[in-house]
């Protein structure tokens, strides 16, 4: 059971300060059947049973659907960004408040099962099969405090949502490179934003949080009323509950100057040299990356690109004015094949990484790097380029700057010394999945020497339970989160991501 904080609020009042942001609409018509099956428990009972009467009953008190398998709802429910993996859990809670929230992990409590979150579906890696899935898609409010520059974010919400209703205020979020992402997951697992290396991690940038833990019950969690679940939410994800909305601050900015350049890929090798000669210099004001991608013929792409396999630099920076004398030195490198720079409106954002807003199957993962020797490069140039056994998909990402100092409110956000971070990814399917993850693997093990950890966020497709916890955290980081899964999750209901075991 989670502890009460210093400042304890009950759950009631939490709920009744935050929940006019989501429409109470009337409860669905659920065409599910309800009918008895069994399912496995998540503390070694071999089954569980669970009867037409229990699920009724969680199904009259929920204001959102109740779903088992068996129907087509069930599986539009399922669905989200990443369409090569999917939960198959026992029951899904369609939340609509954080109330049905409650009512779900009380539920699971109640049957020893397992709990698992979905928002837009981007980071499905831990697969939840025969437990209770929380979809929080309808929990899509957002009210900005314009005069304290905060936003309070409910947990099925989009960056593009968010930064919809900062803009007309002259604010913007510590948002991601795309529109589409959740906003909760993102920052939980760190937030490596568009303009990370000048503001940090957007996780640093949280006030409080709204969280529903192993006991089923709401609590408002702040950095003076449960400094150590303050600490654990930020980094460690949805090991210690699920998050229902957050409290974030908002930064002054309503412009930027940024865009792409794309050269051909004969030309990457000197694209890259030069990225790792010029990032070395580069102010905190500039945030950049350059990635490496074989664009399909069709007309969705501008037409340079299609068909073509191209190096692609982005590139964000507040500094208008000295924005343009940065990015100079680029032209002279290769000869571009399309640009798009110049100054952005904060709504317009994502055109600068264009990364794709429809479902589709994918398999990735990252290493985070402490510099970028020669070596890395012409290891991701030889077994993850034009002459790759898969197609892939580089990005690699300059951090650093903010991002390598300890935050104003302490989190488990770690691994703050890498300097960058490489990913590689790529489109599967159940035939190709091994030779994909082999593939990447090569390169992951080629630049070992430089690794310092990897990304909780950009870890992508099936994955086990444990398969990289020991990696997305330090030692020192990981066995204080140990220590405090033990007290607040100490049956580790929430345990299908990549779990944090309770330690005693």
């Amino acid at each position: 059971m989670i502890p009460s904080p210093d400042r304890p609020e009950d759950s009631a009042d939490v709920r009744g300060k935050h929940e006019s942001h989501t429409a109470r609409r009337g409860r669905p018509n659920h065409t599910e059947t309800l009918a008895a099956f069994r399912t496995t428990g998540s503390r070694g009972k071999e089954h569980t049973m669970i009867d037409e009467t229990e699920l009724t009953d969680l199904t009259t008190r929920a204001e959102g659907p109740v779903l088992v398998p068996g129907g087509e709802e069930y599986e539009q429910e399922l669905s989200g960004f990443q369409t090569a993996y999917h939960h198959r859990p026992a029951v899904i809670v369609g939340a609509r408040t954080s109330r049905d929230v409650e009512l779900a992990v009380t539920f699971a409590i109640k049957h020893d099962l397992p709990v698992a979150v979905q928002a837009t579906g981007h980071g499905v890696t831990v697969l939840d099969e025969g437990g209770v899935l929380v979809t929080s898609r309808r929990m899509t409010g957002v009210s900005v405090d314009a005069r304290n520059r905060t936003a309070r974010i409910e947990s099925g919400t989009q960056w593009k949502d968010v930064v919809a209703s900062t803009v007309p205020h002259g604010l913007a979020p510590l948002s991601g490179s795309a529109p589409h992402t959740g906003v909760v997951g993102y920052t939980l697992g760190g937030g490596i934003g568009l303009l990370g290396r000048e503001f940090g991690y957007a996780a640093d940038h949280v006030r409080s949080l709204d969280v529903v833990g192993a006991d089923g019950v709401l609590r408002h969690v702040t950095p003076d009323g449960d400094p150590d679940l303050f600490w654990a939410l930020l980094g460690g994800r949805d090991n210690f509950g699920i998050v229902t909305a957050l409290e974030m601050e908002l930064l002054p900015v309503q412009r930027l100057y940024g865009g792409g350049i794309y050269y051909d890929a004969a030309d990457a090798e000197a694209v890259f040299a030069h990225f790792r000669e010029w990032t070395s210099t580069a102010p905190e004001t500039i945030t950049s990356s350059v990635g490496m991608i074989e664009y399909p013929p069709i007309p969705v792409f501008p037409e340079p690109l299609r068909g073509r396999h191209v190096v692609h630099v982005r590139f964000a920076t507040t500094d208008l004015e000295s924005g343009p004398d940065m990015i100079r030195s680029w032209r002279d490198v290769a000869t571009p094949v399309f640009e798009h720079l110049g100054e952005l409106g904060y709504d317009e954002v994502g055109s600068i990484y264009r990364e794709p807003d429809f479902a589709h199957s994918f398999f990735g993962n990252n290493v985070l790097l402490g510099e970028l020797d020669p070596a890395v490069l012409n290891s991701v140039l030889e077994l993850a380029g034009r002459t790759a056994p898969v197609g892939c998909i580089v990005d690699l990402r300059h951090l650093g700057g903010a991002m390598s100092r300890p935050p104003r409110v302490p989190n488990a956000v770690p691994f703050r010394e890498a300097q960058y971070i490489l990913r590689v990814l790529s489109a599967v399917d159940e035939d190709s999945e091994e030779t994909v993850r082999a593939a990447h693997q090569r390169v992951y093990e080629a630049v070992a020497p430089w690794t310092v950890g990897r990304s909780l966020n950009f870890v992508y497709g099936r994955r086990t339970e444990d398969e990289f916890v020991n990696e997305v955290y330090d030692a020192d980081t990981l066995h204080r989160l140990a220590k405090l899964k033990n007290r607040y999750d100490p049956h580790n209901v929430f345990r299908r991501n990549q779990n944090i075991r309770p330690e005693a």
